[in-house]
């Protein structure tokens, strides 16, 4: 059942079904095709804005909390955790000119998803059975796009930390890798997986997607624009 999944759903036959493309620094990112999205299944790792403009890391707590342009962190500050970015780096912030224009974050030809281009890879998913119990209605899809190590335990029915082996069906690889509040602190390694988008909710706040250990849905929630968080690309 779950080879059949993997050939019919996430790897497409044809030419543009997967793929790898890489950033400005030489990182290079495994993608997938959900439906009519392409999206990239790692984390960004850039320090570079795409016209070579660096992005400055900041592990400082209180400087952290204050930023008001585009910053990224390590985990914890420890270099071998994965990168973290706030929004104001996704968007390409580089600067507190409102008259400088915005550099861009992905790589040439792609781009951060919108919020609206998250609900459409939920709806995907949702409508080709990757709901844990094997419904097409209602979001249930945290399992088939969380990674199947590096979770928290949970015995909660369906939930992410549940019998990890059977998580990512989707081939998503969401890895629990925690993230950066906008005080500075750091919070939920091996509990939670949370990525930005692109879209604005209201003044200070910016629209993310994540995966819980104790969860079977991926949630949506607006926070601040200071919270370090993981990046996915989808293709232009």
């Amino acid at each position: 059942h779950w080879s059949f999944k993997l050939v019919k759903d996430v790897v497409p036959v044809g030419v543009e079904g997967t793929g790898t493309v890489t950033d400005i620094d030489g990182n290079s990112y495994d993608y997938l095709t959900y439906g009519d999205h392409v999206w990239t299944v790692e984390n960004a790792e850039m320090v570079t804005y795409r016209d070579g403009t660096p992005i400055p890391q900041v592990p400082d707590r209180t400087a952290w909390a204050s930023l008001t342009t585009g910053a990224w962190c390590y985990y914890n500050n420890d270099p071998t955790k994965p990168r973290l970015y706030n929004w104001y780096a996704v968007m390409g912030i580089h600067d507190t000119d409102p008259n400088t224009p915005n550099k861009e974050f992905a790589p040439e030809g792609w781009h951060v998803p919108s919020d609206a281009e998250w609900t459409t890879l939920e709806n995907h998913l949702i409508a080709n059975g990757y709901n844990y119990d094997g419904t097409i209605t209602g979001n249930k899809i945290a399992k088939a796009m969380a990674s199947i190590t590096g979770w928290n335990s949970s015995t909660d029915p369906g939930a992410v930390g549940n019998d990890q082996s059977l998580n990512n069906d989707s081939g998503f690889i969401a890895f629990p890798e925690g993230f950066r509040i906008s005080t500075g602190s750091f919070n939920f390694e091996g509990s939670s997986a949370v990525f930005w988008s692109s879209t604005e909710s209201y003044t200070g706040n910016a629209w993310n997607r994540d995966l819980y250990v104790n969860s079977i849905n991926l949630g949506r929630n607006n926070t601040s624009r200071q919270d370090g968080f993981s990046v996915r690309f989808v293709r232009d």
